[in-house]
């Protein structure tokens, strides 16, 4: 048994690397990257390199346990699995008995996996058309973006290569390292790079282009590429007349959008939209590689319906060296009907999800986080009683945290499944471990990567600790619908696999299937939309009471939105992904905190020096709905009005009854909870209301004291009104004298 390697899939994000698991007996003594795998090619990022640090972390969760005391008090019983979920599954059912299925919440977080789609099963089986994510702020913006113009999400087809590549708000080093290494091929083979950034990147160095937009002004640039694109005539006359639908409508509706008018918008020289538009049209094929940052604004879908259409009206879909059109694999795998069981949620139960009367798109299917916070707190449109959360930690990741910290202390009923104790956990009334993803089988599909569908394979257990498959089928049972659920999750994946005539067993000895990438297939039988064209005028949009081609609204609280604020709050307020952690995890993993200890809030030094603030001084950021502290890095890599500050910051290394520090740096102290959907923004019902951006926001920074030589903070939080309010002790957590650079 000494010395197997196990080839199987990282788990720690979406991207879906290949690993090969070496085993010493039972134990696991190695992760490497799988050379065969055509994602990673055997390469692996600094978090799954750091594998068998989560796998045998020692504050591991390894056994159920029940809160002793008050919520939130740190105090604990370790329970039996049997116990946990006859207890749990007691309080859903009285709950549904008194108030309806409704009254309770189902909430997952980034596992972006099968897990997903097994807590909306269960919560279609249950009744609650209530199951909440964050999808609105990550990635769902795109793809619905990309279905509505050309009928599939797009890949960067890096390979033939391109004669050009756009990263369009996205440090590909830090967030996706095999298209990294992919487009560093692709430059040493004369491939024409351009940066769309507020940050300079180290990929601005190697760029032929850089644009600086202001943070949030995305769709404004978009636009007026589009312009220059058109009134140039560099669009592709074949493709647009044959392959197009709605190209005069577009034309007509960028007039408005002209470099000049566009650069007031953006902070960018009319001339550099012009070079960077030109050289984008001119230079094919030609691909945009866009990140996150496209989906968090009030703008964000139709910032993807803009970068969408420029992909079309330059022939770039489809083809070698532009943006492929993968063929889905058979499966019934994530987000299909079939495993998610939509068709046990009526209609009529539908339309009784909180935040219905948004009219979102209709083409999702969850509710919108803070919409679960306010009938929790509000009662409206009812009272939201009962609360399950998988994988998420929603007091890092939801906006107005000080309100979700509030909902959480009232629900009556609060289970958390996670692999550590976490800020919002440690509220719970019932704490599930949940497995590590080298403990129980699964099939990936990475979402925005190359095609490919990939085996994960369970080789250890760790404590008592169970799949989401296991904790939702054992659930189940006690909810009294656990003829819902399959008897063994192999079973579970043997029906994913139906549709490809597979079983599990068998993707065991074929443990990599490559997708097929066809170039020119809409030639055939066009494209995946109603037209069977590209939808640069959207019918289907329009028909629903959105806007039909994107329209450029300046988001809330900026000074041009709101000039009242540009005198307290002159500065504009960003973030961005930071490469050790995925959102609010990782922090208690001694390599990856040693990356980055501290949370750190980004300075240019012309902003800094005024307000008398050092490199490396602790600083205060506060907006009008509170304040937060991180650590200052000065640099001239961001403009001297904006301010990028790091986002999701807790403290694993301070205890449960503090919340671990919950609130000290937590960048969603700062933003506001307006609920902001896909599509939000640009329907006709709601264009006359305010919504959350969650990058943009003007600010104040101030110091709060000195830096010393040791790189610790000599004074400790500098509170001030509003930061811990008075009437609310619980919120503070006690001054230390520094915080440690790594966690045990």
């Amino acid at each position: 048994m000494n010395g197997r390697i196990i080839q199987s899939t990282c788990g720690l994000c979406a991207v879906g690397c290949g690993i090969r698991v070496h085993m010493d007996g039972d134990r696991v003594s190695a992760v490497e990257g799988d050379p065969d795998n055509p994602l990673n090619q055997g390469e692996l990022c600094a978090k799954g390199q750091a594998s068998l640090d989560l796998l045998y972390h020692p504050r591991r969760l390894k056994h159920p346990l029940k809160r002793k005391g008050e919520r939130g008090s740190g105090r604990w019983q370790r329970i039996s699995w049997d116990d946990a979920q006859t207890e749990i599954a007691a309080e859903l059912n009285r709950i549904k008995t008194e108030s309806g299925p409704e009254a309770v919440a189902f909430v997952h977080g980034a596992a972006k996996g099968l897990q997903d789609s097994y807590l909306s099963r269960l919560a279609n089986l249950f009744g609650t058309p209530n199951v909440a994510w964050q999808g609105h702020v990550c990635f769902v913006p795109r793809v619905i973006a990309s279905k509505l113009t050309y009928g599939a999400y797009a890949i960067p087809d890096y390979d033939h290569p391109p004669a050009c590549i756009v990263l369009w708000g996205k440090n590909i080093s830090e967030t996706l390292h095999h298209a990294a290494r992919r487009i560093h091929t692709a430059l040493k083979k004369g491939t024409r790079l351009m940066v769309i950034d507020p940050r300079e990147t180290g990929w601005v160095k190697k760029s032929h282009g850089w644009l600086q937009p202001r943070p949030g002004t995305d769709l404004a640039l978009a636009l007026g590429m589009i312009y220059v694109i058109l009134n140039d005539g560099l669009f592709d006359r074949d493709v647009v007349q044959q392959w197009s639908i709605g190209f005069n409508r577009l034309k007509h509706h960028v007039e408005p959008y002209s470099p000049e008018e566009v650069s007031s918008i953006t902070w960018v020289p009319a001339k550099k939209i012009i070079d960077v538009a030109r050289m984008y049209a001119r230079t094919t094929p030609a691909c945009i590689q866009w990140g996150n940052a496209i989906d968090h604004g009030v703008n964000s879908f139709q910032t993807a319906r803009a970068i969408c259409i420029l992909r079309a009206i330059t022939g770039n879909v489809g083809i070698a060296g532009g943006e492929i059109l993968p063929e889905p694999f058979p499966l019934c795998g994530r987000r299909s009907p079939e495993l998610e069981l939509t068709e046990k949620m009526p209609t009529a139960t539908w339309k009784k999800r909180v935040g219905a009367h948004r009219n979102g798109l209709p083409m999702i299917r969850y509710v919108h986080p803070q919409d679960i916070i306010k009938a929790i707190l509000d009662e409206d449109p009812y009272a939201v009683r009962a609360l399950y959360i998988q994988g998420a930690n929603p007091l890092l990741s939801y906006p107005e945290a000080r309100r979700v910290y509030d909902a959480l202390r009232k629900v009556e009923c609060l289970t958390v499944a996670d692999m550590f104790m976490t800020p919002t956990a440690a509220l719970a009334d019932i704490v599930l471990p949940a497995a590590s993803y080298l403990e129980f089988d699964s099939i990936v599909t990475p979402p925005y990567s190359y095609p490919a569908t990939l085996i994960q394979q369970g080789v250890v257990r760790i404590g008592e600790c169970r799949s989401d498959y296991e904790i939702l089928a054992g659930l189940a049972k006690r909810l009294g619908i656990g003829e819902g659920f399959w008897d063994t999750e192999t079973a579970c994946l043997d029906f994913v696999l139906q549709p490809a005539g597979l079983t599990f067993d068998a993707l065991k000895e074929r443990p990599i299937i490559p997708g097929a990438i066809p170039h020119g297939r809409h030639r055939e039988n066009g494209f995946d939309t109603p037209s069977k064209k590209m939808e640069l005028y959207s019918s289907r949009l329009e028909e629903w009471g959105f806007d039909p081609l994107p329209v450029w609204r300046e988001p809330p609280h900026t000074p041009y939105s709101d000039p009242k604020t540009a005198d307290p709050y002159p500065l504009i307020l960003t973030s961005w992904k930071s490469g050790p952690y995925r959102h609010s995890g990782g922090r208690q993993i001694h390599a990856l905190r040693h990356e980055r200890p501290e949370p750190l809030v980004f300075i240019h030094p012309e902003t800094a020096a005024p307000r008398g603030i050092r490199d490396g001084d602790w600083v205060l950021i506060e907006t009008a709905r509170g304040s937060i502290r991180q650590r200052a890095r000065l640099t001239r890599e961001i403009e001297p009005r904006v301010v990028g500050a790091d986002y999701a910051w807790w403290f694993p290394e301070r205890d449960a009854a503090s919340l671990y520090g919950w609130a000290e740096a937590n960048i969603n102290i700062l933003l506001d909870d307006h609920p902001l959907q896909p599509g939000d923004g640009n329907h006709a019902a709601a264009r006359r209301r305010l919504h959350h951006q969650k990058s943009l926001m003007p600010i104040p920074v101030q110091p709060i004291g000195p830096a010393n030589a040791s790189s610790h903070p000599v004074t400790g939080i500098w509170l001030s009104p509003g930061f811990w309010p008075a009437n609310r002790p619980e919120y503070h957590t006690p001054p230390r004298p520094g915080c440690s650079p790594v966690c045990e």
